[in-house]
């Protein structure tokens, strides 16, 4: 039995009562790397324990697998993915681009998923069919947009510095052919590409849990969601989303060549 979307935005506004609150207010950061930078929050936690308890609660027969606490039952025909926040980094720094990200899998591939801003009030919904928004203008159906050509585009990634080694190069390559490029939105980016408002995401070192959510969103949106080499992409890794098949295209043998 698949979750219905009440029960989605049920785990949605339990999240919230958790992160909102916390957003903006000063909070403890605890860096989870001996070297670098990998913040987590009381936030973070606090809000994917809220979201357990329910789905432990309903479905006590899925699986689940979390950023901050341990996974359970990831070889079941049903699993959780959830990112409590999506985006520390702009968490803590103040900017509402961070994101709750709920997913739901079935047989190893992303059915359904979730993404919700709290603070600007929107959520971006995969119902297992067609893509949908939900915020300060209205409720609507979403699909993604054709820009046409890689030279139309607007391209978001992370931080380029998150690239190492040769795939420096492979983003490089791409990003001087496209019209527009922005840093700095995580998950964000993602709902905007649903949404129609931007042509491609492209990022790399990404865990399961920072795309469960949003490769339905985005194909159930017309999209197109791959790792570089073409695969799936609900185990992470490197990953390119586009508004059209032919963006796809453009840039992955941009990637290939480079």
């Amino acid at each position: 039995m698949r979750p219905d979307r009440d029960f989605f935005y049920r785990l949605a506004d339990a999240a919230k009562a958790e992160t909102l609150p916390r957003f903006r207010s000063g909070l403890s950061v605890v860096n989870k790397q001996a070297t670098g930078f990998d913040p987590v929050t009381e936030g973070d936690q606090a809000a994917e324990a809220a979201i357990r308890q329910l789905i432990e609660a309903e479905f006590p027969q899925h699986g689940i697998l979390g950023e901050e606490h341990e996974n359970v039952g990831v070889d079941r025909d049903q699993v959780w993915v959830i990112d409590p926040i999506d985006g520390t980094r702009a968490f803590i720094s103040g900017v509402p681009v961070w994101g709750t990200l709920i997913g739901f899998k079935e047989h190893g591939r992303s059915v359904m998923g979730l993404m919700d801003q709290p603070f600007t009030g929107e959520r971006y919904y995969a119902d297992g069919e067609r893509a949908w928004y939900s915020g300060p203008d209205g409720d609507r159906q979403i699909r993604v947009r054709d820009c046409g050509g890689l030279e139309n585009a607007i391209l978001f990634t992370t931080s380029p510095h998150l690239f190492a080694g040769w795939e420096v190069g492979c983003y490089e390559a791409v990003q001087d052919r496209v019209k527009l490029f922005r840093y700095g939105v995580d998950c964000y980016a993602y709902a905007l590409l649903a949404a129609g408002h931007v042509d491609l995401v492209i990022e790399t070192m990404l865990k399961p849990y920072d795309v469960g959510a949003l490769i339905p969103l985005i194909e159930q949106a017309g999209g197109v969601i791959t790792t570089w080499d073409g695969g799936r992409p609900e185990n992470g890794g490197s990953i390119i989303a586009a508004g059209s098949a032919k963006v796809h295209a453009e840039a992955m043998a941009l990637l290939k060549a480079s």
